[in-house]
């Protein structure tokens, strides 16, 4: 007997894809599991494209970086039948000047709609990491 499609399943499995993909990088293969219209919105507002503009920047952030998966979250909108996906774990990786790093929380938040990423926002404590390095940090985190 077949199992009934599950859209949370697909729609995490989509997200998990893509991350993974994303952190290879492999911006090409990241670039299939989202919609040719996708809103990606990375801390502080910037706003990419896609997959590739996303690599180009993370390229001048970091010499290298990984995500290590906590969970992976999902909700289906009965209404639309959107999914939201959340994932949250831990970057991984090297800055610039060579000095590793790990434990930098991040979430990032999915909405996927028709098997595809329309859009998606991404946390992280990278900025203020950066800003405690630089001495610039109000409170020590």
């Amino acid at each position: 007997m077949n199992k009934p499609f599950d859209p949370v399943a697909h729609a995490r499995a989509v997200v998990e894809a893509y991350l993974t993909a994303s952190m290879i990088p492999d911006p090409e293969t990241a670039a299939t599991y989202v919609a040719p219209d996708l809103r990606l919105t990375f801390t502080g507002g910037r706003a990419f494209s896609g997959p590739a503009d996303a690599t180009a920047f993370n390229a001048k952030r970091y010499r290298w970086v990984k995500k290590r998966f906590l969970r992976t979250d999902a909700a289906l909108d009965p209404e639309t039948g959107e999914v939201r996906v959340f994932n949250t774990g831990h970057l991984y990786g090297e800055w610039p000047d060579g000095t590793t790093f790990d434990g930098n929380r991040y979430i990032d938040t999915f909405l996927v709609r028709d098997g595809l990423i329309v859009a998606t926002d991404v946390w992280n404590d990278s900025a203020e990491i950066l800003l405690a390095r630089a001495g610039l940090a109000e409170a020590p985190l």
